[in-house]
Formats: structure tokens, sequence, C-alpha cells
């Protein structure tokens, strides 16, 4: 799929504009740009910051009992 062209961008202009209207759009790219603007500073703040301080802890261990209790199937014998 090639890119529009001028034409083709025009006319998806003017159809934007006879749906929202001339004053929202302006209202709509600055909300766009807000959404953007938050997403990146939140993303900034999920980083996480290395800690060398910090030492790493042992893996536990679980303990391991076990318990199987398991019958011998009963076997019957016919003469």
């Amino acid at each position: 799929m090639s890119m529009p062209s001028g034409t083709e961008l025009l006319l998806i202009f003017g159809i934007v504009i006879l749906l929202f209207g001339a004053k929202k759009i302006p209202d709509l790219a600055k909300g766009i740009g807000q959404g953007i603007r938050n997403f990146k500073k939140e993303m900034k703040e999920e980083e996480p910051t290395p800690t060398t301080s910090a030492k790493p802890e042992a893996p536990k261990q679980m303990e391991t009992t076990t318990t199987a209790n398991v019958e011998a199937p009963k076997t019957t014998t016919q003469a």
C-alpha cells in the first residue's frame, strides 16, 4: 500500500473537519499530545534503577517430603 497522494490527503482532512468541526481539531490534537507525553513520563518512571549495594539473596530450598500411600492391587485366584 502506497502513501496517499495530495488530493487523497485533502479529502481525508475535509472529512475530519466535517466530522469534528474546525474548533474541535485543536482540542483533539492537544489531548493526543498530552496522552503521548504522559505515556513517555510513565515509561521513564517504570525503568528499574540499578542498585549495586544490594546483595542477591540465595535461593531458598524447599522442604522435600514425599508421602506415598500406594496399596498393591489385590489379586484373587480362581481355581
